[in-house]
């Protein structure tokens, strides 16, 4: 077997298709919405990377703590020989992991970026020359199948990104990520904790700005994929903390009446003043709701590890 094989689930066009459909139907409804997936071009990824350096901004640092603490607790109780991560990215903080599972025989990053995946990947297998990466190329939302690689086999989610999902997209997401695991398999989730509003929103809403850069960015995305003409000048952003359904939204205000024309989609957008379209959900969570939601999927919460000063959890769950 080639210490690296790249498998494809997604038509070369998918996204550019999903983003059409995002933009049309996002932008035609009451109230307007856009998913955050759509921050994340080759610009919209420095300006991530930049916030998770921010002072304000602690999820990345609080759970990267519980990784550096964790990682040899986790690899005793999961003895993985296969690690799954979904949304992998650059696989910067599995490499915690990694060096902790020393059985490891497999790694299947998940991802939409081909170039991300390979970027990886070339770096991980210099530092594990016997490892074996077969990434694929999908869409971890839409259904998943995984190759076949030896069992355990730990899936990880990282980085808080199922707080993203509204609550009946987490339900079904879940569901099929329980559908992958097979007896002895595992799923480490994690999730970013309710705490005081304040500095939930500033997490959100930092001093230097870049926050608001990051939002603003998938206006530009849509004006450069589909020909749109959004002014970012128009619109301020704007970070709330939803204390009903413990979650921030970030939303994109308009700063006058506008319109905006979208010549791919053959699509006017009007704007009133002070109009938003809600860009991101971010949902916190607390140990009892991570366990039921876990539980209503067929899943057991069976260990729970937080930072110092219990900002982010890391939690791991088997299948029931």
């Amino acid at each position: 077997m080639s210490p690296f094989l790249l498998t494809r689930t997604l038509p070369e066009d998918a996204t550019d298709a999903a983003l059409r459909a995002d933009v049309l139907q996002g932008l035609t409804r009451t109230p307007k919405v856009l998913p955050p997936k759509w921050f994340y071009d080759s610009r919209g990824s420095e300006l991530f990377e930049e916030i998770t350096r921010l002072p304000e901004y602690y999820p990345t640092r609080a759970e990267r703590e519980i990784l550096l603490a964790r990682a040899p607790e986790i690899a005793a109780a999961t003895e993985a020989r296969t690690l799954v991560e979904l949304g992998s990215g650059s696989s910067e903080k599995t490499r915690h992991l990694l060096d902790a599972l020393t059985g490891l025989h497999s790694y299947v990053p998940v991802d939409v970026s081909e170039s991300a995946l390979t970027g990886a990947a070339e770096s991980l297998l210099a530092e594990h020359p016997g490892l074996h990466v077969h990434a694929l190329i999908a869409d971890f939302t839409q259904g998943l199948a995984l190759p076949g690689t030896p069992g355990p086999r730990l899936v990880a989610f990282l980085g808080g990104t199922i707080g993203n999902l509204l609550p009946a997209e987490r339900a079904s997401f879940l569901a099929s990520v329980r559908g992958l695991l097979a007896p002895g398999d595992a799923l480490l989730l994690g999730t970013d904790l309710v705490k005081d509003e304040s500095v939930l929103v500033r997490a959100y809403d930092d001093t230097a700005g870049v926050t608001a850069a990051f939002n603003k960015n998938v206006l530009l995305v849509i004006n450069r994929e589909l020909g749109a003409d959004f002014d970012p000048r128009d619109f301020d952003h704007v970070a709330l903390w939803d204390a009903e359904h413990e979650w921030i939204e970030m939303r994109l205000r308009a700063r006058r009446d506008l319109t905006a024309k979208v010549p791919e989609l053959d699509l006017v957008v009007h704007f009133a003043a002070g109009e938003e379209v809600r860009t991101e959900v971010s949902a916190k969570f607390r140990q009892d709701r991570v366990r039921t939601e876990l539980a209503g999927a067929g899943m057991e919460l069976t260990h729970w590890w937080t930072d110092e000063e219990g900002r982010f959890a890391l939690s791991l769950a088997t299948a029931v």
